[in-house]
């Protein structure tokens, strides 16, 4: 269920909701807050749907008859039935020798995720196994670290030829430091992570990533191959009889309790009026930020389109991660990286624009910033699901800090359209989607409306073609009253500033 929750918004949704089970009243307990686990239980009737409720779509899922899935590649949404893994990679030519297998993480590291895959490993290990890939465990927690390490379950990993690595988001977030595959080379790895879009875990565009649950990637880690179905297939130990894995088994809770590992948090001081933060001018990793402009009260009118994407357009191409997060405190480095694994529609390329003022290509976040170093300010139009994936702030901050003044798109991933509104800036859809191919590169957009932007009511977009022809578009925004005060401010930070008179 969390699992669900954390991954629903790659594919839009607004929110994910489960009722109450007593599961989660187990958990609760076990974690030490009986007194919520026993008030969720009193109100389970409010916790769950409504007799009657009506709902646009219902699709039913028999987990009894549910065959292991992996996903992927360069997508969490592309699904592979196990029993046609092997066929199917062999069509599509993916990459058949898996380099790496990877569990953990934020997602699908519970204890009983890691005690599934630890029976699976102990099972192989007892029949004189070891792994054929490299097979990465990262806790989800230090909570699961201290819990799996104490009761074995880490050991058993370690004993199979697994590397433990620290309960971060490491590889998941593209911290890996792979000393195993050359940048560019083809090849293929499975993780229990929740995002595997390209490039995201190692920085190699062509590392086919896919995602499957810890016990699939596990039996695999041992297979070696995207050839290996771990339920029906054998492998041949070093005796040379055959081995086949049962199911997996688990404890849904550790017998023991839950071991709360390392308490590691620094509290701020209670009076804080005589903290003052100092960084360095010559800092490369931390800036103190700069509060945006505040909305001049007129409409957006003749400016460039920076980029008009083609195709998947996440916030792992808007904004990477991998060693680029070592700049996530200093947004004039980060905003380096803005844009440049999107593809331009006009030629087909990543990092690769025309500069509408100079007729000149160059990397997207180079051409932003003379448009800003000219007092121009530009925008993005793009594709459908807009900026799916983490729900990374610094894809917003870095366009608005480049000076963007809208995204207009045919349709948003939720997280990042607020996201979006929250630092100043106009995300926009097109109420006609087939209108985004009639706008090229090279013409220049206005935004009208904006003096009397209302929530619900349609602004227009005026475009005006290189040979001075104009027509306008409608399109459509979310804004609710709030958020348009967020706009005017010039962010949402500067209208929480303003109000509390700072």
């Amino acid at each position: 269920m969390g699992t669900v929750c954390n991954m629903g918004a790659e594919i839009g949704a607004t929110t994910s909701v489960f009722p109450f089970t007593e599961s989660m009243h187990r958990y609760l307990v076990s974690t030490g807050r009986p007194q919520i686990a026993d008030a969720s239980r009193a109100f389970a009737h409010n916790l769950r749907a409504d007799e009657g409720a009506h709902y646009d779509e219902v699709v039913e899922i028999n987990l009894s008859e549910l065959e292991p899935r992996i996903n992927g590649p360069f997508t969490p949404d592309l699904m592979t039935p196990l029993a046609k893994f092997k066929a199917t990679a062999q069509e599509k030519d993916w990459p058949q020798d898996i380099s790496a297998c990877l569990i953990g993480s934020c997602t699908n590291s519970s204890y009983e995720d890691m005690s599934r895959a630890a029976s699976l490993a102990k099972e192989a290990l007892d029949a004189g196994l070891k792994v054929k890939a490299d097979f990465i465990v990262t806790p989800g927690s230090e909570q699961i670290r201290a819990t799996t390490e104490r009761d074995g379950l880490l050991e058993i990993f370690r004993q199979a030829g697994g590397n433990i690595l620290a309960n971060a988001c490491g590889p998941c977030i593209g911290q890996w430091a792979r000393h195993d595959i050359k940048k560019g080379e083809r090849n293929t790895i499975i993780t229990s992570y929740n995002r595997n879009f390209t490039g995201r875990n190692d920085g190699n565009p062509a590392t086919h990533g896919f995602v499957a649950s810890p016990e699939v990637v596990t039996a695999m880690a041992f297979g070696g191959s995207t050839n290996f179905n771990p339920i029906t297939d054998t492998l041949t130990t070093p005796s040379g009889k055959p081995f086949k894995f049962t199911p997996p088994n688990g404890a849904e809770l550790p017998a023991r309790g839950f071991d709360a590992g390392q308490d590691t948090y620094q509290a701020p001081p209670t009076d804080r009026s005589g903290v003052s933060v100092q960084v360095s001018p010559e800092s490369q990793r931390l800036q103190l930020l700069e509060p945006f402009v505040a909305w001049d009260g007129k409409d957006v009118e003749n400016v460039p389109i920076l980029i008009k994407v083609r195709g998947k357009c996440t916030t792992d191409h808007i904004s990477m991660a991998g060693p680029w997060l070592k700049y996530r405190g200093h947004l004039d480095n980060i905003s380096n990286n803005m844009l440049i694994g999107a593809t331009n529609s006009e030629n087909g390329e990543a990092n690769s624009v025309r500069n509408q003022i100079t007729g000149a290509f160059d990397a997207v976040p180079a051409t932003a910033r003379d448009y800003k170093a000219r007092g121009v300010r530009w925008v993005v139009v793009g594709d459908e699901n807009y900026g799916e994936g983490s729900s990374r702030e610094h894809a917003a901050m870095s366009v608005r800090f480049l000076g963007g003044a809208a995204v207009i798109v045919k349709s948003f991933a939720r997280i990042h359209e607020t996201n979006l509104k929250k630092q100043g800036l106009l995300p926009l859809t097109f109420n006609n989607p087939a209108d985004y191919d009639r706008i090229n590169p090279d013409d220049k957009l206005s935004i009208l409306g904006l003096k009397t932007l209302t929530p619900g009511k349609a602004l227009t977009l005026r475009v005006t073609k290189p040979s001075g022809e104009n027509f306008d578009i409608v399109v459509d925004h979310t804004f609710n009253e709030n958020q348009i005060t967020w706009f005017k401010a010039g962010s949402a930070l500067n209208y929480i500033a303003a109000a509390n008179n700072q």
